[in-house]
C-alpha cells in the first residue's frame, strides 16, 4: 500500500520537525506541500527528493512543492502554467502523476488555466492541493464562487474527487472548521483510492490528508492461476471429453 500526503504546511522552513513527524507517522511515498514561504531550491529533507515552484513577490509567500521519496523513482514534469503548481511522474505500481496545487483566496483563477493545467498532467493522475472552494459537495454548507469554478471543473474533465464532507482548515480568527483542502484524481484510480485526514494540524491552520492506494495492498493483488500441465493425466481427460451423439442420448432430460 501506497500513501500520498497534502499539507499546507503554512512554511517549509518553520516546519521541517513537523514534516519529521508526518513522514514517520505515515511512511508517505509523496508529500504534496502548499504555502511553503520558499526563495530558493536549496533545502532537503532526509530520504526524500524535493520538486518546488516558489511564489516570491515582495516577500516569500504560497509556493508549492513535491517531496518524493528518494527510493522510488520519480522524474519532474514541465508545466507550462501561471499557477501556483508543480507536478512529477513517480513509477509505483504504475507511473502515476501527482501535482500539488494553491490557489489562493484572493487571486482570481481563469478556467482557461485550470483547464490548461489538466491538460498537461498525463493520466492516471492525482492533484492534491488548498484550492480555497466552498461546496456541499466536500462538506461545506454553502458555495463561494471558487467551489463552483472547482465543480465545473470536476464535471468538465469528468474528474472524481476523493473528499467527502472531512473538515480540513481550522480558521483562527472565527475558531471554525472548513473543507477546502481537496484530493482529485482521474477515474481509472478512483476504485484503488481512499482518502483520510490526520487528526493533527502539526503547528499549521490545516491539517494533512492522506491518500491511500490500495494497488499495492497484496491482500488486493490479483495473481492468475497457474497450471502443472506435465501432471495432467491427459489419457483420462482425452476419455472424458470424447463427447458423441450417443454420450449426449445418454444424458438424463430434465422438463421444466
Amino acid at each position: 500500500m501506497a500513501t500520498f500526503i497534502s499539507w499546507n504546511c503554512r512554511g517549509f522552513m518553520n516546519k521541517s520537525s513537523e514534516l519529521k513527524d508526518i513522514i514517520n507517522k505515515h511512511n508517505p511515498a509523496c508529500i504534496a506541500l502548499q504555502e511553503t514561504y520558499l526563495k530558493t531550491d536549496k533545502h532537503y529533507i532526509r530520504n526524500y527528493e524535493i520538486f518546488s515552484k516558489h511564489h516570491i513577490q515582495d516577500r516569500a509567500s504560497g509556493g508549492v512543492a513535491l517531496l518524493a521519496a528518494s527510493h522510488i523513482p520519480s522524474m519532474s514534469l514541465n508545466l507550462n502554467t501561471h499557477l501556483q503548481a508543480v507536478a512529477i511522474r513517480i513509477q509505483m505500481q504504475s507511473l502515476v502523476t501527482v501535482c500539488s496545487l494553491y490557489l489562493p483566496p484572493s487571486v482570481r483563477i481563469s478556467q482557461t488555466d485550470l483547464n490548461n493545467l489538466i491538460s498537461q498532467l498525463p493520466s492516471p493522475f492525482i492533484i492534491l492541493g488548498d484550492l480555497n472552494g466552498h461546496s456541499p459537495f466536500w462538506g461545506s454548507t454553502d458555495s463561494n464562487s471558487r467551489g463552483l469554478q472547482i465543480e465545473q471543473f470536476l464535471a468538465d474533465h469528468n474528474l472524481c474527487l476523493l473528499n467527502s464532507d472531512e473538515k480540513t482548515h481550522f480558521h483562527l480568527p472565527t475558531r471554525t472548521f472548513h473543507s477546502v483542502d481537496l484530493a482529485i484524481s482521474s477515474p481509472s484510480l478512483l476504485p484503488f483510492l481512499n482518502l483520510t485526514v490526520d487528526n493533527d494540524l502539526y503547528n499549521s491552520d490545516h491539517f494533512p490528508l492522506i491518500v491511500t492506494d490500495n494497488r499495492h495492498n497484496p491482500a488486493n493483488s490479483y495473481r492468475p492461476p497457474k497450471y502443472i500441465l506435465n501432471a495432467a493425466n491427459w489419457e483420462k481427460f482425452t476419455s472424458l471429453s470424447n463427447i458423441n451423439s450417443d454420450t449426449i442420448k445418454s444424458l438424463p432430460s430434465h422438463k421444466h
